[in-house]
């Protein structure tokens, strides 16, 4: 199979199945919850722009990224949208609050001096939301000091406390842990004034923490990155259940195909000894690409809808496989190295367990000499 385009190595993206998968999301949700997108990191390498775009056209209420410039680059793309910085700015980052209104988070009272004094500034009360730590030990006024912190915002004249939020570090992993941090954030919460909670957001919950979020709870936002991309922290659950499909696929080609005898040692460090006589097919992409090194003699492509071994160690911009079993390989095949060919498909989750990865990690390490294809034909 020869791909349609001339590149060695590209991702393609399937902005249809990204509006699929936030509808089947939000349907699984009590209808009340907001909807926050999480698109940090180049939208955790999708590519900002257009999964921005196509998040707006399908009914995402609120952006979250991690610094000012990715902010500035939603703001950019459409006016209507809230912005929340999830990360701690700097203080010569504050004036880009205004310019391209944003929502920072507070974590400390230093924090609120700086912000009431950019709301003076400019002459009215700036958003912001409370990130309330309850065991991450990252950002975030520590639980025991939030009702203090929370006060003393209330009583500044520029600052609008617009939500507040915690993050579950092991939601993933541990829920019993997660079921304890979801108790203490909303121990620490009910502490505000009943009244104050009305209008605000309160949101704990990333693609992992959904799975424990109960519809009675006082929570009325999520914050969902992984899974709008079609891949479910969890093998077994309710989310891994909805009806979210893979939006983003890894390919590369063939670039050439060699015959060596059995016995040869090949590779880098002669990692890998040839047991029989061999067909070997080298791929146009590398660790330069985003494939990992350590999927060296132990991951494996598809190629002509058939999983083939990667021999040897990841090279910058080549790779090996073990292509014997395959009656004929031709130069310029593609190989795919995340998505289906034929019956056979492999997942983000598991080429991150053949790395010894995570998804995350994954997607943001696809470089930018990868170019992204978009598919752009409408959700139905």
């Amino acid at each position: 199979m020869k791909p349609e385009n001339r590149f060695r190595c590209w991702v393609e993206i399937d902005l249809a199945a990204l509006e699929r998968n936030l509808g089947s999301i939000r349907s699984a949700l009590p209808r009340h919850i907001r909807y926050i997108a999480v698109v940090k990191a180049d939208a955790y390498g999708h590519g900002l722009y257009q999964t921005v775009a196509r998040l707006m056209q399908c009914g995402a209420d609120i952006f979250a990224v991690a610094n000012i410039h990715e902010g500035a680059e939603i703001r950019e793309i459409g006016s209507g949208w809230p912005i929340l910085i999830l990360s701690p700015l700097l203080p010569e980052e504050d004036r880009y609050v205004l310019d391209y209104n944003l929502i920072p988070t507070l974590s400390s009272p230093e924090e609120l001096k700086r912000y009431n004094a950019l709301g003076q500034k400019a002459d009215r009360r700036l958003p912001i939301h409370l990130k309330i730590d309850t065991g991450m030990g990252r950002i975030g006024v520590w639980h025991e000091q939030a009702e203090e912190l929370y006060r003393l915002a209330q009583e500044a004249q520029n600052v609008e406390i617009q939500g507040a939020f915690t993050h579950f570090s092991s939601a993933a992993t541990d829920p019993e842990y997660t079921r304890y941090q979801r108790t203490l954030f909303l121990e620490t919460i009910a502490r505000f004034p009943k009244e104050d909670l009305t209008d605000m957001l309160i949101h704990a919950d990333n693609s992992a923490g959904l799975e424990t979020l109960s519809p009675e709870s006082s929570f009325n936002a999520v914050r969902v990155g992984l899974l709008q991309f079609g891949v479910s922290p969890y093998q077994d659950s309710m989310l891994s259940r909805v009806n979210t499909e893979p939006v983003l696929s890894f390919h590369t080609r063939v670039g050439l195909v060699k015959n060596l005898p059995a016995g040869t040692s090949i590779s880098y460090g002669r990692t890998y000894q040839l047991t029989r006589p061999s067909k070997v097919a080298i791929l146009t992409a590398g660790y330069g690409d985003g494939i990992p090194t350590s999927l060296s003699n132990k991951g494996q492509v598809l190629i002509q809808g058939q999983c083939c071994p990667i021999l040897g160690a990841i090279t910058m911009d080549q790779t090996m496989v073990d292509v014997t079993n395959l009656e004929q390989v031709e130069i310029g095949e593609q190989a795919t190295l995340i998505g289906s060919q034929g019956k056979e498909t492999i997942t983000a989750s598991q080429f991150s367990i053949w790395s010894k990865d995570i998804p995350w990690e994954i997607f943001c390490s696809i470089t930018k000499r990868v170019p992204r294809v978009y598919r752009t034909a409408r959700s139905i």
